[in-house]
């Protein structure tokens, strides 16, 4: 097969995950599929998970964070810190290190209904008024 034919062969199932993933496609493919806007997200996020059990794990634990985090049960915790440090995947196993540290402070904000999502917008916006000057 000439080099330039190989070229403009499309890439194999095995080939989709041995390329490098950036990370924000890799954080936009761990949301829901029905939030997932185009067909062709779909279907990379198909053959991702078909193709690396790694992935498929690290989807369903964003996912199984995501509902606790949204939810109101702080007892679920634990069992989501445990599997994400045993799943052998290093970035998740940091994640939960991390969140070990103030532990008490994420029970506080699972289950508390008030937030300081506001305030830190505000900050955000002004900081980003202060570098624009």
């Amino acid at each position: 097969m000439s080099r330039i034919a190989a070229q403009k062969r499309p890439p194999a199932v095995g080939d989709a995950v041995a390329c490098r993933v950036p990370p924000i496609v890799g954080a936009a493919l761990c949301i829901k599929r029905r939030g997932l806007p185009t067909d062709e997200q779909a279907a990379k996020m198909k053959t991702l998970k078909e193709t690396s059990p790694k992935f498929a794990m690290m989807r369903i634990l964003a996912l199984r964070c995501r509902c606790i985090l949204r939810g109101t049960d702080a007892r679920s915790l634990e069992a989501w810190l445990n599997d994400a440090t045993s799943s052998g995947i290093y970035s998740m196993r940091q994640f939960t290190n991390t969140l070990r540290h103030d532990l008490a402070a994420v029970r506080y904000d699972i289950t508390e209904r008030w937030s300081n999502g506001q305030t830190e917008g505000q900050i955000n916006r002004l900081k980003a008024l202060k570098r624009a000057m």
